[in-house]
């Protein structure tokens, strides 16, 4: 094996695998380095997000939502279920297989590219020199004319309930259940904490989410965030928003949990509790003092806009880098860096990035909010339109939730759009591609939609922005 590569990336989840093909295609000799193995003893490919995060994640919702149409909505369909039975080893199973599949196929693109894949923890030295400790104990040292830094995140612990694997579990270990607690506490009711919360809720889990901020969700847009908190807690999501945990005691039957809530002292005991307060970059042992490569004060890298580290010929792509720690962002990070070191002036347009919670119904986002925009004294104009006037979901039954766009009030680009109802996530992304072209809502306006689609509820909302909207009547402006 070659000592000396053009590219070495550390870490292979999504920016650093993509990063590493894209490197390769572009005929640089690359290598990919993965310090965590399989159960096979084999590089784990595809980092969090294809074994413990997005991809099992996904698998879990669906096979959930599938039970819960079961138990609970076919019967308006005419479609009587009698005797339904919860297989959690089979459900379980499913998930695994399907990672399976997938961090394989990574592992066939990489071959097929030409990459190679080194297993063993990676430390950055000075000018480009990457230390590889295998699992044997013995370290090689690799060179490379660009070092890129992929190195991902993981779940963030808190002092009241530390994480002990069994009652008290972090979002890996919330993937893993072997029977469906009946009381389950959610800390964090973030993007996380709904996704695992949702999981386990739909297969029969009475779940209580304490979350510590007095907002819901309040990142996203106020209008938006509302409706979603309205469409949770009638799905039996208890959220208890301004809980903050202070501690949490285990036992071999429960684990009970004391937080601040209202002013008073309260606790609950649960059969499970699940920490989700976040991630935290991968970032304490990546580099050594001489590397060139510094952070902040929470351990993201400090990168410009093109993610160039401090340090000559190194890069940082992903979550230990700023902005959401999101898949997608980190991967075309990393098609923009390979590009890069290429000699091609590419970039990454931060302001189209969608976000996504895979809750049911799904809530999306890209842009600004409402509320970001005019407190920046942006003129802005705002049209908003219901599912439930929506043809096609009242054909489905998934008549929650609404599309929200707004505009520039004087050139009418589009500069954000928020979603909470059935397929929010497909349809941000046609106003992803809109506003990656600069759109405005009048060229939604002048499209045509096909009938009858969950995206016409795009076409009204894009009407609704100057008050035409046909399907309902139209507010007055703001």
């Amino acid at each position: 094996m070659s000592s000396h590569f053009d590219v070495i990336i550390i870490g292979s989840g999504p920016a650093g695998y993509v990063c590493a093909i894209r490197c390769a295609q572009l005929g640089l000799s690359t290598a990919v380095v993965e310090q965590n193995n399989n159960a096979k003893g084999q590089p784990e490919l595809g980092g969090t997000c294809l074994n413990v995060g997005c991809i099992p994640s996904k698998a879990l919702l669906d096979s959930s939502q599938r039970y819960a149409d079961a138990a609970g909505h076919l019967a308006e369909h005419g479609i009587g279920v009698k005797d339904i039975s919860l297989d959690i080893a089979a459900m379980m199973a499913r998930k695994e297989k399907i990672v399976g599949q997938l961090t394989g196929g990574v592992s066939g693109l990489l071959k097929h590219n030409g990459v190679t894949v080194i297993s063993g923890a990676a430390r950055l030295g000075a000018n480009r020199q990457v230390e590889v400790a295998g699992d044997d104990g013995v370290a090689n040292v690799y060179s490379a004319e660009n070092v890129v830094l992929a190195a991902g995140s993981e779940p963030i612990e808190i002092p009241p309930a530390p994480t002990d694997g069994e009652r008290i579990v972090d979002s890996t270990g919330a993937l893993s259940f072997d029977a469906v607690p009946e009381r389950l506490g959610v800390i964090g009711a973030g993007v996380i904490g709904l996704e695992l919360g949702s999981v386990w809720a739909r297969l029969g889990a009475d779940v209580i989410m304490l979350e510590a901020m007095d907002a819901f969700l309040p990142n996203m847009d106020v209008e938006i965030a509302k409706e979603s908190e309205k469409i949770f807690r009638r799905q039996g999501l208890d959220i208890r928003l301004g809980a903050r945990v202070t501690g949490a005691e285990v036992t071999a039957e429960c684990v009970t949990v004391s937080y601040a809530f209202e002013g008073e002292e309260k606790s609950e005991v649960f059969d499970k509790l699940i920490v989700a307060v976040g991630r935290r970059p991968r970032t304490d042992k990546l580099f050594s003092a001489d590397s060139g490569v510094s952070v902040d004060e929470r351990g993201f890298v400090f990168v410009n806009d093109h993610c160039a580290t401090e340090a000559p010929g190194v890069w940082a792509i992903g979550d230990i880098v700023r902005g959401l720690m999101l898949a997608h962002k980190g991967s075309e990070e990393g098609v923009m860096v390979a590009e890069r070191i290429h000699g091609k002036a590419a970039q990454l347009n931060y302001e189209v990035v969608p976000s996504i919670i895979y809750t049911h119904p799904e809530v999306a986002a890209v842009g600004k909010t409402e509320q970001a925009l005019r407190s920046e004294g942006v003129d802005i104009k705002v049209g908003t339109f219901p599912f439930m006037a929506i043809g096609r979901a009242q054909a489905a039954g998934e008549t929650e939730g609404m599309v929200k766009l707004i505009s520039d009030a004087e050139s009418d680009q589009i500069l954000g759009a928020h979603v909470v109802g059935p397929s929010a996530a497909d349809l941000v992304q046609q106003i992803v591609i809109a506003m990656e072209m600069a759109a405005s809502t009048e060229d939604l306006q002048l499209m045509v939609f096909g009938h009858p689609t969950m995206s016409e509820a795009v076409h009204e909302a894009a009407l609704a922005v100057d008050g035409r909207a046909v399907h309902m009547a139209n507010r007055a402006k703001r």
